[in-house]
């Protein structure tokens, strides 16, 4: 496993294009998959997706509440309610921002094996899932922030 480097900055191209769907799941796949959850754990974050680290696949690990979770072409099957809460992310270092997104989704994605699976998530995790997923169409957060916090929250 190899720890990758974060791509940064909102005006980024590398982070504003939409990702290619993965045909099929190979060596290549597999160790892209470990180095992001490496990556992920180096950088103290709860998500990653394949973009951020200059991949332009639709990939995503997440890493919260001590479930892991690859997420391989994610698409989101459903989404209801509603929550604001603060965001920030790896690539736009030092902004956080409120958030206005789903507080719950079904979500369909492919494991690391190619399997379909199907997943229900709320809250944190939605909102998490949700800011992955957005990775992969090259919308970050900043791009949907109601309100700017500072470095404390406020």
């Amino acid at each position: 496993m190899a720890i990758r480097d974060i791509v940064t900055g909102t005006d980024n191209p590398a982070l504003r294009k939409i990702s290619r769907e993965v045909k099929k799941i190979n060596k290549h796949i597999l160790t892209l998959l470990d180095d992001m959850k490496e990556t992920l754990k180096v950088e103290e974050g709860v998500g990653l997706a394949a973009p951020q680290v200059g991949v332009l696949r639709r990939i995503a690990v997440i890493d919260f509440d001590e479930k892991y979770y690859e997420l391989i072409n994610p698409r989101i099957l459903s989404a209801s309610g509603e929550a604001v809460a603060e965001e920030g992310c790896l690539s736009v270092a030092g902004t956080r921002g409120l958030v206005q997104r789903p507080d719950k989704l079904t979500v369909e994605y492919e494991d690391r094996n190619g399997k379909k699976q199907k997943i229900e998530v709320t809250d944190i995790t939605a909102r998490i899932f949700c800011h992955e997923i957005d990775h992969l169409d090259g919308i970050l957060f900043v791009d949907k922030i109601t309100e700017e916090q500072d470095e404390e929250g406020e």
